[in-house]
């Protein structure tokens, strides 16, 4: 049995916990939170220890692997001081929020010999894989175009709730970095690394917030391809994210965890089989209007991918390099829209922040 300590009793740890009590082989045994009536209010809820100093909980040899759920811009700390107790290690979307930040996250995982992951639930979509499966086996002929779509709702309410919402140093940024990150990540996983952005980002629809809730993207992929990025938190009622993808022989449409067009030139005899597997018919909204309305089967998936890497002495199938992928882009998408020009990958260092 391995045992699972969480670092930030937030709403997101209530869906890390949910997903736990669902895996046979892993049990959630503790939790710390900055604010100790969080913690005892979270571990009273779950069943676990409660702690309120991390190097405790860290010193607790039932605590095996420790899931970082604090607010964005303060995932370093506590994964480093994890991973430097050898603990293995899973951080909330995105591994941080600089490129410098998660290259000290990552360094402390190699330095230590233990595994380092970056939660993107989306990669372990049934429809998703099925589509990654179709990209690797060549189905498309050349890629040319691949487009993602996050057109999502927030209420003012949603931004004044917490203190770190919407602001540069804890939130990284808005749209693009809180929300669209998992089609970002979808992006790179399906169409490979990107060479240039071109990107706009404006604050339209909220007040009192650092950051974009609407963004729109450009970019050139190392391999030719085009595509375009669109993220926002700022078009009611919220849609259900998209990712299309196509290429000289074949062209699919994924709409949250649907199917909608599934076509190659050169058909195979399972084809129809994916278009009524996952024909519409999305259990839930994916959080478009609300934060909460998400499902935690992405999250026990891409647990059970961890404890399977921990067993077979592997690299998770996401690890830290991966999730430092999306901030990357989403750093120069923010690059470009402050200055006005491409940007191109890899960025030599952390660009200034739009004002």
């Amino acid at each position: 049995m391995t045992g699972f300590g969480i670092v930030g009793c937030g709403m997101i740890s209530n869906f890390h916990a949910e997903a736990l009590r669902n895996l046979p082989d892993a049990k959630l045994v503790a939790c710390f939170d900055m604010f100790p009536a969080s913690a005892d209010k979270f571990a009273a809820a779950q069943g676990c220890k409660p702690y309120h100093d991390l190097n405790a909980m860290l010193a607790d040899d039932a605590v095996d692997v420790v899931t970082i759920c604090t607010p964005s811009g303060a995932h370093r700390d506590p994964a480093v001081a994890a991973l430097n107790a050898g603990k293995h290690v899973l951080v909330e979307k995105p591994l941080e929020i600089t490129l410098a930040k998660c290259d000290e996250i990552i360094a402390a995982a190699d330095a230590n010999g233990v595994k380092l992951g970056t939660i993107m639930p989306s990669r372990f979509s049934e429809a998703n894989l099925t589509l990654k499966r179709a990209i690797d086996a060549g189905r498309f002929g050349r890629l040319t175009l691949g487009d993602t779509y996050v057109k999502w709702w927030r209420t003012q309410e949603y931004y004044d709730s917490g203190g770190w919402r919407g602001t540069w140093a804890l939130d990284g940024g808005g749209a693009y970095m809180n929300q669209a990150i998992h089609n970002v990540d979808l992006l790179y996983w399906f169409m490979g690394d990107v060479a240039e952005v071109c990107g706009l980002t404006d604050t339209l629809a909220h007040e009192r917030i650092e950051v974009e809730d609407t963004g729109t993207a450009i970019v050139r992929f190392k391999n030719g391809a085009l595509g375009t990025l669109e993220a926002t938190t700022s078009v009611y009622p919220g849609l259900l994210k998209k990712t299309e993808i196509h290429g000289t022989r074949g062209s699919v449409i994924v709409e949250q965890d649907d199917i909608l067009l599934w076509d190659f030139a050169d058909p195979l005899a399972d084809d129809e089989d994916v278009r009524k597997r996952f024909g519409k018919g999305s259990a839930t909204s994916g959080g478009a209007s609300d934060p909460k309305a998400i499902s935690s089967i992405g999250h026990q998936r891409q647990f059970e991918d961890f404890l399977a890497a921990i067993r077979e002495n592997r690299s998770p199938s996401v690890d830290g390099h991966q999730g430092r992928k999306s901030v990357e882009l989403i750093l120069a998408i923010y690059e470009s829209s402050s200055s006005g020009r491409r940007v191109s990958l890899p960025l030599a260092k952390d660009p200034a922040r739009p004002l």
